[in-house]
Formats: structure tokens, sequence, C-alpha cells
């Protein structure tokens, strides 16, 4: 008896669909128990899913499983596109079945993968399924977008606006909690984790029911445009039909923009106030602050009472000069150790604050201590160091050879997209759409190409090692500060409230302490 297994499955979750589902099932049941030398193992179904990709089709990929476990010889299947969409998957999934001895029977299509020529057909059958599932996509991707034109919402409900039917509508409640937000931040001037630390206490929940607020949280209130009134679809975009992995949109296709698309909740004023407010913030803030030790520590300063991470702090002096200083994330978004109105225990007692100078001393101080050999460490490392620059062979002649190289192979692809338009094998938006994206990718390749050209070769007044020796046996003394260096060294320094502190290497045992 040969023992056989059927795969079914259906697209979407319309009625019909289902009723097609439940009546694939029942005909593969009776088929074979028609054939005498046949005994089903199983039926293996996935509903609703998608057939361009594997990763997500439980049973699909149960099925291969139990194939590799020698539970049956035979694979019984309506046609190609119900196994797969996905030509590379369908070829893939089918050798690996044969060299297991199990055939899979595409009925409809009338191909046995253990028959000689088999592989030559289902390939022209898995290509026809897959470019199908290209222009369906295709059409509904041309659909939507229309839509969106149109001005149909495709998205859920928020915080102050109720989403129905393409449609939003205000939902008073939540507009409330909305320009209180607003307000904290565009008029009353309050910060993000001030603001996350009022609500909490005020006991106002988050659109999913949660009273715990965060300051990302408010922050992606006040950047949201639909506050205004304006609407901005297709922020992400799903650049391949067959994994349908989305990603966020940054210039690969075009935004639907509409301005005063629905009531709004924010006056244009505040709202214009608001984003001045947080381009002017951020540009002060981490990235614009040119402070490198802030992130050679970042993640490595631990609470000692809460064990939450130390963030960053600055503040401007009179003298126009910037005082940086660390403290609990738990404490400067929380507050105090109490106990909210939902019973919740929040906050942090630790009332300390580590100035960054005094911790880079400290990092300084404990290298200094280490008992190592620091020139003899940096003489070998800058040995290893420069055999690897040389060996590795990317000096400015090599770069430009190497980035030559792209440019030539992206030229090529670019080429190959338009032969392929010209031919029909794809549309012409697909076609202007990879051929913007070649056309980018070569800009960039040529930038850094004119860059790598102006670099003068790897040579100066001294040998290479001895430059490296140098740098290296610097960072080692800690006279030479480097945020990379700082990130791989260190373990963490951990600050108690009693005023010590204890510092850490990775992977040595000894502890440095130091009083506050």
């Amino acid at each position: 008896m040969i023992k056989v297994a059927s795969y079914c499955r259906v697209s979407t979750d319309h009625e019909d669909q289902a009723n097609s589902f439940a009546a694939q099932q029942r005909y593969f049941k009776e088929y074979i128990h028609r054939q005498p030398h046949w005994e089903l193992y199983g039926i293996y179904a996935d509903e609703g899913i998608t057939g361009t990709s594997t990763k997500k089709r439980a049973q699909f990929n149960r099925m291969i499983h139990d194939a590799y476990s020698g539970k049956f010889q035979l694979i019984l299947t309506k046609e190609v596109s119900r196994f797969s969409r996905n030509i590379l998957d369908t070829i893939s999934y089918t050798r690996e079945l044969k060299a297991l001895g199990v055939g899979v029977l595409f009925m409809n299509d009338g191909i046995n993968t253990l028959d000689p020529d088999a592989e030559l057909r289902l390939s022209i059958m898995a290509s026809i399924a897959q470019e199908e599932s290209r222009k369906t996509s295709s059409r509904v991707k041309w659909g939507q977008t229309r839509q969106m034109e149109r001005g149909v919402v495709f998205g859920r409900s928020m915080l102050g606006y109720d989403v129905k039917n393409g449609a939003m509508t205000v939902n008073p409640e939540g507009a409330e909690l909305v320009k209180l937000i607003f307000q904290k931040y565009g008029v009353e001037r309050k910060g993000t984790s001030i603001i996350a630390r009022e609500l909490r206490e005020a006991g106002y929940r988050t659109y999913t029911g949660n009273t715990k607020w965060s300051s990302s949280q408010i922050v992606k209130i006040l950047k949201n445009e639909k506050y205004v009134g304006d609407l901005v679809q297709k922020k992400t975009y799903t650049p391949d039909y067959l994994t349908h992995e989305k990603k966020y949109n940054h210039g690969q296709e075009e935004k639907v923009v509409i301005r005063d698309h629905h009531e709004p909740i924010i006056e244009r004023d505040l709202w214009s106030r608001v984003q001045a407010e947080l381009a002017r913030r951020n540009r002060h803030g981490a990235r614009g602050s040119g402070h490198s030790n802030r992130y050679g520590l970042s993640g490595k300063i631990k609470c000692g009472e809460c064990g939450a991470s130390f963030v960053s702090r600055r503040r401007r002096r009179k003298d126009g000069g910037v005082d940086q200083r660390w403290g609990c994330f738990t404490a400067a978004s929380q507050g105090r150790k109490q106990i909210d109105a939902q019973g919740n225990g929040m906050g942090c007692d630790i009332g300390r604050m580590l100035r960054d100078d005094v911790a880079v001393d400290m990092l300084r101080q404990a290298l200094g201590a280490l008992e190592v050999d620091t020139e003899g460490m940096a003489d070998t490392v800058a040995v290893l160091a420069a055999e690897a620059i040389r060996r590795d062979g990317n000096g400015p002649a090599e770069e430009g050879e190497n980035l030559d190289g792209q440019i030539t192979r992206t030229r090529q692809k670019k080429e190959r997209v338009l032969d392929a338009f010209f031919a029909g094998d794809i549309s012409r938006e697909d076609m202007q759409a990879m051929k913007e994206r070649y056309d980018r990718e070569l800009a960039e390749l040529r930038k850094r190409l004119e860059a790598s050209e102006c670099v003068p070769p790897v040579h100066a007044s001294r040998p290479l090692e001895e430059e490296l020796r140098q740098e290296i046996s610097a960072l080692l003394s800690g006279d030479l500060a480097s945020d990379i260096f700082y990130q791989t060294i260190l373990e963490c320094i951990t600050v108690f409230r009693d005023g010590r502190m204890e510092l850490k290497f990775n992977h040595i045992p000894h502890v440095f302490r130091f009083i506050g």
C-alpha cells in the first residue's frame, strides 16, 4: 500500500472560498479511497494564507517535515498554484521531496514529479502561476492607490479618531487627550518624558488601554499629521510580491498626500509650532551635540536601585557651555518611587546623577590600573592590524577598482531591466521602479568613486605600524577617547544610591570601585 497525503489551500476568507476549502478536502478523501493500492495518511490544509511564500503556511511546513520522517510516499494537490505561486519554492520543494522518494501529483496539470520530464513541465506551469500572482498583486496595488487618491483611508482607528469603512471621524474622548498632549508640549513647553509621566500619574490610558505611557508614544502622537486634518498614505511599501515583507517608504514610491482631508483635532498654528519645537530639540539633542562620549557610554551606565539604564541629560550654562550628566531613565520618566492610581509600582529613588566627565575619568583610571603590558599589546595589535589592512587591499586604488566593477554590474542590471520591458516580461511600472532604483545606486557608487580618488595613498611620514601603535597605546591608556572602544571594553558602570559606583570591564573579573 502507498501512503498518500494531500495538500490544499484557499487564498481568501470569502464564504465561497471557505466552501471550496471544505470541498477540496472532501474531494481528496473520496479520490484516494477509490484507488485500490492507496491509503490516506492525512490532509494538510492551509486556509486564508498567501501562496507566494511558504514561510507562514504551518500545514505546508508540517507536511514537508513529515515527508522527511517517511510518513507517506505521495502528495496530491489540485494544481501548481495551490502548492506555491513562487517558482523557486515549487522547484526547490519538489526536488527535495523527490530525493526522499516522495512524489507530488498535480492533478489538474497532469504532472507527477517522479516522471522524467516533470521538472520541465512543472517549471512552465510554476512560471505561469507566479506571473499570475504578480499581475494580481499589481492590480490590487494599483486599485488601492487609486482609492487612496480618492481619500479612502487604509488604516486602523487611533487615539482621537475612529476609522470605519475608509472614513475618519473624531472620537471626542480621545480628541481631548490629544489636545492635552499638544498643549503640554507646544504651549507649556514640557518634555515628552515629563508629559508621559504626568499622563501616567493622572491615570490616562493609551489607545490600547495601557496606563504606562512612554516618551516615544508622545513623540509619535506629536508627529502624526492626521491630527491637523492631513492624510499621508503609503508610508510603507511592499518591494517584493513574493515575500510580502513591508518596508518603510523613504522615497522608493510616491506617497499619497491629501491636505485638509478630514476634521482636524489640532489647529494648524499649534501643529506648526510643535513641529518646529520637535525639530529644534532634535538639532540640539543627541545627533547634533557632536559629543562622542555620549554614545560611547550609552547603555553602559546602570542604576543600582532599579536596574534601568542611565540616559544622557544636557543643560546649557550661562556662559554658553554645556553640562552633560547621566541619570536613571526610570527616575527621569516616572519620578520618585510611588504607587499610581491603578496600584502599579513605579518610579525610582536613586536620587543621583553621574557627570559625563566623571564617568570618562573613572574609565581612564581603571584602564591605567589594569596590570597589563599596554605597550607590548599595542605593538602586537598594530602589527596584526597593519598586516590585515595590507592583505585586505582596501587602499584607494583597490577601492576604486571595486567600485568600477560595481558600477559596471549595476549598469548591466539596468540594461537587463530595459530588455525585459521591451520583451514584454515586466510592466512599465515595474521597469520604471527598477530603473529608478539602479539610477540611485549608480549615483551613490559614482559619488563614492569620486571620494576615493581624492584620498591620498596610505603612506605617511611614519610607518603605518607606528601610527597604529601610538593610537592603540593611547586607547589602552585612556588618553584617546573612542566610542567603539568604550562600547567594546566596558561591561557596565553601576551607580548606587549611597554614592558608590562600580566599574566592570568585559572578560575581566576585577571590579573597580569608586566613591562619588
